[in-house]
């Protein structure tokens, strides 16, 4: 049984502590947990393209000031270079905050968008779940296994324009809401991230062809109205496999999403489905 979801409200002491004792506790499981971390880079970049993916670097958005959005980009470009050409050896993991560290005034990171407790706000490295979001994107429609993900707890911004199903993002805040992700396959994997002027640009790369096309697509799709006055958006998300003579091979269940709304829900949206080598935002 679901427990109801509605919005929570601490005190900035209360906040502060936790921050920190999250923080801490990811530090030690990074030494302690036994994981094959990667953190091999490469230049070369490996033969064959698994999936491809691509997002704008600027949206206007209701009540968001573009200078947050301009900062974000420079915040993309920072993250990016720690990440590009990153090598994901059979049986080593990837994480997300591991890679890129502490994003600090000091290193260059800037006020960006972030999104705390339904609220835009600013923040130093803020926007760069875009890049979480991307590189999750990507995985789905790869061999990888995603073994750490958060899914983002608010609905903020209504569907128009959405191309790909809601909830195939990964929320992320050093270091603790982390995204990480395991090679099990026998082939080595690496991932390439650049920025165009403007779009953020990410591949997973190998060191053979794919073998599987993937179908991103969600079922169960409901809201609810909660007990406290607001609005809760549900859905799970699955994809279906398909081998190289494109026949269905696999249909998997990937995850669940339960949302607070930010906004009054007003039309019911159709089937949104991505396949493989389609662009999305």
């Amino acid at each position: 049984m679901r427990e109801p979801l509605k919005p929570i409200y601490r005190s900035r002491v209360r906040i502060y502590l936790g921050i920190k004792a999250f923080r801490l506790r990811r530090y030690f499981q990074w030494i302690l947990d036994g994981k094959a971390y990667a953190k091999k880079k490469q230049e070369a970049k490996l033969p064959h393209v698994i999936f491809t993916h691509t997002t704008p670097l600027l949206r206007k958005l209701k009540d968001v000031d573009m200078w947050l959005q301009h900062n974000k980009v420079t915040n993309l470009r920072l993250a990016a270079n720690k990440l590009n050409g990153i090598v994901l050896r059979p049986g080593e993991t990837f994480s997300y905050w591991r890679l890129i560290g502490r994003t600090t005034r000091h290193k260059g990171y800037q006020d960006g968008m972030v999104l705390f407790h339904g609220k835009v706000t600013a923040g130093v490295g803020g926007g760069l779940c875009q890049l979480s979001n991307l590189i999750y994107w990507m995985t789905l429609h790869s061999p990888l296994t995603v073994t750490e993900r958060y899914r983002h707890s608010y609905d903020v911004f209504p569907d128009a324009g959405r191309t790909q199903p809601f909830g195939t993002g990964a929320t992320c805040f050093y270091n603790y809401l982390d995204l990480q992700i395991r090679n099990d396959t026998q082939q080595t994997y690496q991932l390439a991230i650049r920025l165009t002027e403007s779009h953020l640009v990410g591949e997973w790369r190998a060191e053979m062809p794919p073998i599987h096309t993937y179908e991103i697509y969600e079922r169960s799709h409901w809201i609810t109205r909660e007990y406290w006055g607001g609005y809760v958006r549900h859905n799970e998300i699955h994809r279906k496999v398909y081998n190289q003579q494109d026949e269905l091979v696999g249909d998997e269940w990937i995850t669940e999403n339960h949302a607070i709304m930010m906004y009054e829900p007003l039309l019911e949206q159709g089937e949104c489905s991505a396949k493989t080598g389609e662009a999305a935002n």
